[in-house]
């Protein structure tokens, strides 16, 4: 999110762009957590570990995936057809493009960058009955790992976690005790995790507690 220029604090992302002297740049939205990162990053190990993965470009895409044009339109930015099937994720030259619905997905570029995509896809679909609307503002980008992942994420998550019905490849929406996710495989033992800025806060505190058992 663009906010006035200010010191983070310790353990927490820090700036993208800072475009000129005493204008403003990109903070993340866990700018307040930098003490209880630091020491989470202190006392990580094999069994969990949680970081921020920021400032990825995040663009909401609406579309019919049965229109050629469409579907053309959004591989010639992405790299990629957005994909059909439900709760899968179609892996692009620099973009990974979730399914969130029949009509709608999560374009999220993998390495951190200044929002751009909205604009190519925009120019991409120009004329076409299709939205991309940015909102990496909203959103941070989490990934967490360890042996005892998934055992951190059933504490409060209702999905069926098990590699053999959630792998890579597929992402799902669900919560995680009332913060809302959107949950990708990464690995085994690895997910990242798109959550919104407004629970962003409450998600790394409730989540490090749940974990804390699991570590020792």
């Amino acid at each position: 999110m663009w906010n006035e220029a200010r010191n983070n604090a310790p353990g927490v992302a820090t700036t993208i762009v800072q475009r000129a002297a005493g204008e403003v740049w990109q903070e993340s939205p866990l700018v307040g957590l930098g003490d209880l990162l630091k020491a989470h990053q202190a006392a990580a190990s094999k069994k969990f570990s949680l970081s921020e993965r920021p400032f990825r470009d995040l663009v909401n895409l609406r579309g019919d995936a049965n229109d050629p044009t469409f579907v053309s339109a959004v591989e010639s930015v992405t790299g990629c057809r957005p994909p059909a099937k439900p709760n899968t994720v179609a892996r692009g030259n620099a973009y990974d493009v979730l399914w969130l619905g029949p009509d709608e997905w999560m374009v999220c570029s993998r390495q951190q960058q200044a929002p751009t995509l909205e604009g190519k896809l925009a120019q991409a679909l120009e004329g076409q009955f299709a939205s991309a609307v940015d909102i990496g503002s909203g959103y941070t980008v989490l990934e967490i790992s360890g042996e005892k992942v998934r055992d951190a994420i059933a504490r409060g998550c209702p999905l069926d976690l098990h590699s053999r019905v959630f792998a890579p490849g597929q992402c799902k929406q669900s919560h995680y005790f009332k913060a809302s996710i959107v949950l990708v495989p990464v690995s085994e033992d690895t997910y990242e995790l798109v959550v919104r800025r407004s629970f962003s806060d409450y998600f790394c505190r409730i989540m490090l507690d749940a974990a804390a058992p699991l570590m020792s």
